[in-house]
């Protein structure tokens, strides 16, 4: 909780991980009362963003920038390890392992008391609003760099 008494909901970074919890509602299961397999996907999104937004890296800037800047995903590799379901309390851990160039590399996982029942490998590129790839500032970099450098110490 903040100062305000209000939960942080854009989750918290520790030793260069973001940890971000969900909730599981009906709106996200199948007719099964099973997570529907692309709602990991909104799940996993929503870590990346709150990362970035920790750090100081936000969406709606980027489009201010000149060029206009965003991101891309170029690659995923998505593990489905155990089904969630109605209630359940997730918690996704993002890790950006690599911040170079144009590139930029995600390790997710989500968790249900502790252990993993999804698990993505995340690639995703810094592009112009044409889709031509773009450098990742220097101002990203140096936002991102002591968490890049702490996930990896991590492991």
């Amino acid at each position: 909780m903040s100062a305000t008494g209000w939960p942080d909901v854009s989750g918290k970074i520790v030793d260069g991980v973001h940890h971000l919890p969900i909730r599981v509602y009906y709106e996200d299961t199948d007719f099964s009362g099973i997570v529907y397999h692309a709602n990991y996907l909104k799940f996993a999104e929503r870590s990346r963003s709150d990362f970035l937004r920790l750090v100081g890296i936000h969406h709606s800037e980027l489009l201010e920038l000149e060029p206009p800047l965003a991101f891309a995903i170029q690659k995923m590799e998505i593990e489905f390890l155990a089904p969630a379901r109605i209630d359940d309390l997730l918690e996704v851990e993002s890790r950006y392992i690599t911040a170079r160039g144009a590139r930029l590399e995600i390790e997710q996982v989500i968790t249900r008391d502790g252990e993993p029942i999804w698990r993505a490998v995340v690639k995703a590129a810094c592009i112009d609003t044409d889709g031509r790839p773009r450098r990742l500032t220097s101002d990203m970099l140096a936002a991102l760099g002591p968490h890049v450098a702490a996930a990896s110490k991590a492991d």
